[in-house]
C-alpha cells in the first residue's frame, strides 16, 4: 500500500506567534559577508568581490571533495552525499595554499558550487557511517525548516533489514580471509 509524508512541522524562526512572549526561540544569524573578516586573512591578496557569490567561513580541518569528484558523482546519477566531516569542500589550509599558486577564486567551495551545475544535496558531521552495511540501504533526512537559512541540520537516519547488515559483515569477513 502506497504511503505518503506530509511534513507537519513549522519553521524554526524568531518570534513564531503560537509561542508566548518571551518563550519564543532565539536566532542569530550571521551570513557569509559578516563572517569574511574571518575567512580573509587565510587568503593574502583576496577580495571579497573575488569570491563566488561574495560568500565566506570555513575552518581548518575536513575530508575535502572538489569540482571535478563531485562531478564524477552526479554524472553518475548521485544525488545525496555525506561525510563525518564538517564540510564537503577541502579545508581552507589547502584551499589557501591552491589560491595562493593560481589566484584563481574559482577553487573556494568548488564541491558545493558544483550543484549548480547538477543539483544534489549533502550531509555533513554524519556520524556512526562504520555501523552501515557496503550496500542495501536507504536514508532519509529530514532537515529542520529554518525559515530564511541557506543551510541547517537533520536527522539522517539509515535504513536497512539486519539480514543485510549481517550479509554485509560475511561479505567482509570472506573477502579478508582468500
Amino acid at each position: 500500500m502506497p504511503r505518503r509524508i506530509v511534513d507537519i512541522s513549522m519553521h524554526l524562526e524568531n518570534d513564531v506567534v503560537s509561542d508566548p512572549r518571551g518563550f519564543g526561540p532565539k536566532i542569530r544569524y550571521f551570513d557569509h559577508k559578516m563572517s569574511l573578516g574571518q575567512m580573509l586573512p587565510f587568503f593574502p591578496g583576496l577580495k571579497a568581490e573575488d569570491l563566488p557569490d561574495g560568500e565566506a567561513d570555513y575552518v581548518t580541518a575536513g575530508c575535502g571533495m572538489g569540482y571535478a569528484a563531485t562531478m564524477y558523482l552526479l554524472e553518475r546519477g548521485v544525488r545525496l552525499t555525506g561525510t563525518d566531516a564538517w564540510s564537503w569542500d577541502a579545508p581552507f589550509v589547502h584551499t589557501a595554499e591552491k589560491y595562493r599558486r593560481t589566484g584563481d577564486a574559482k577553487l573556494i567551495w568548488e564541491g558545493h558550487k558544483a550543484g549548480r551545475e547538477i543539483g544534489y544535496c549533502h550531509l555533513e558531521k554524519l556520524h556512526s557511517l562504520e555501523a552501515l552495511p557496503g550496500d542495501g540501504f536507504m536514508i532519509a533526512c529530514f532537515p529542520v525548516k529554518i525559515r530564511g537559512a541557506s543551510a541547517g541540520w537533520t536527522r539522517a537516519v539509515a535504513i536497512f533489514d539486519d539480514a543485510i547488515l549481517e550479509a554485509s559483515r560475511r561479505g567482509q569477513a570472506g573477502a579478508g580471509a582468500g
